[in-house]
């Protein structure tokens, strides 16, 4: 059998693929390196001020994130 082209593949397809053959390790990286067009974008902090911005908005996000079990 001969995989697809994963590269050719859209976003869903890709994971739809991923979720019927997941021990399919190349899909599962490609799908991965896609990452989530949807996802939030942050600037690399430039001057201190960021710094301390981008270190408050990881703060927020990590007190927000439920307990590992």
């Amino acid at each position: 059998m001969t995989k697809p082209d994963f590269t050719k593949m859209s976003r869903q397809e890709l994971r739809a693929y991923v979720l019927a053959h997941r021990e399919d390790d190349e899909a599962i990286e490609v799908l991965i390196n896609l990452g989530n067009p949807d996802s939030q974008k942050y600037p690399f902090p430039q001057t201190e001020e960021d710094f301390r911005e981008m270190e408050e908005i990881l703060k927020r996000k990590l007190s927000n994130r439920p307990e590992a079990v």
